[in-house]
């Protein structure tokens, strides 16, 4: 079991939950099925888990690294057989409104994929309203730097007093992406304001791949953002010049709470996708922990 290394810098906060619960229907973005997610209040110390209610036993799984199964094009998490794909939309707009305690039911694989952002959940958080708890939680803020590289894919989280995010995306074959950046202290204002609105998006040659292989059924130009050359396909044009940076940002944000709990640093990211982020996350959770009988 791990707990925090003593020798770290804590603060902490009031542990957070939802005043009520909330719902959401849609379809799944590689299903295409109908799915009904619902946001439920949890007492303190639960943490995020999301529980199968379409199945017999309706099995929980926690929201944190030890769980993930999967990292191809999103984040999947599993015990045993049970599986829930994409969580990352979902996980980002609860990391950044500071929700410490959800039980997170789910009526199928994956959750309904909305515009293929996070702004429904953001939408659901504020609705529901925020419950603050009276136990704390720790709030732990990096020391030395941690960094990890793969070929052309390089992360760093450096000591900071806040949690920001700078990210790089770089896809030389293609016109539009060849080059964007995007760097913001993430918060819930900043959050909603800047990358919740920012859409999935694919390369046309991708889109074609996935569809060969009998995924994406629920996608559509209302739930993402395809590029073909130099053409952006989408609903409504992009919202913002460099969306698709500021979706990768809302990605890894999704993909770093699973570390389980709040850190302060600042992460430099160049071409990381789920894979990546993934590795990252463990090598911090690894880093600003120790095993208990050590």
């Amino acid at each position: 079991m791990n707990a925090l290394n003593p020798l770290l810098e804590k603060k902490s906060r009031k542990q957070r939950t939802l005043k009520k619960s909330i719902s959401f229907s849609g379809i799944g973005i590689h299903t295409g099925k109908g799915v009904t997610l619902t946001f439920c209040p949890a007492k303190e110390g639960t943490g995020i888990v999301f529980k199968r209610v379409d199945l017999p036993s309706q099995p929980l799984i926690p929201a944190t690294v030890e769980y993930v199964c999967e990292t191809n094009r999103s984040t999947t998490l599993g015990i045993a057989e049970v599986r829930i794909h994409t969580v990352e939309h979902v996980l980002a707009a609860i990391r950044a409104f500071a929700i410490s305690n959800l039980c997170i039911e789910i009526s199928s694989i994956e959750p309904p994929v909305g515009n293929g952002s996070s702004d429904v959940f953001v939408q659901m958080i504020e609705e529901a309203g925020i419950q603050e708890q009276e136990a704390t939680v720790p709030v732990v803020k990096l020391q030395e730097p941690v960094y990890w590289s793969e070929k052309d894919i390089h992360l760093v989280a450096l000591p900071a007093d806040e949690y920001k995010i700078s990210y790089t995306l770089s896809y030389p074959t293609s016109k539009i992406l060849q080059a964007q950046f995007h760097s913001i202290s993430v918060n819930a204002e900043s959050f909603k304001k800047e990358i919740a609105p920012c859409r999935t998006f694919s390369l046309y040659h991708e889109v074609e791949m996935l569809m060969d292989r009998g995924l994406i059924q629920g996608a559509s130009l209302n739930n993402g953002v395809t590029i073909k050359d130099d053409v952006v396909l989408s609903k409504g044009g992009l919202f913002f010049p460099n969306e698709m940076v500021r979706h990768k940002i809302l990605d890894m944000i999704g993909d770093f709470s699973l570390v389980g709990f709040d850190f302060l640093a600042h992460v430099i990211a160049i071409r990381s996708g789920h894979a990546s982020n993934f590795a990252f996350a463990k090598k911090l959770l690894h880093s600003i922990t120790m095993e208990k009988c050590s």
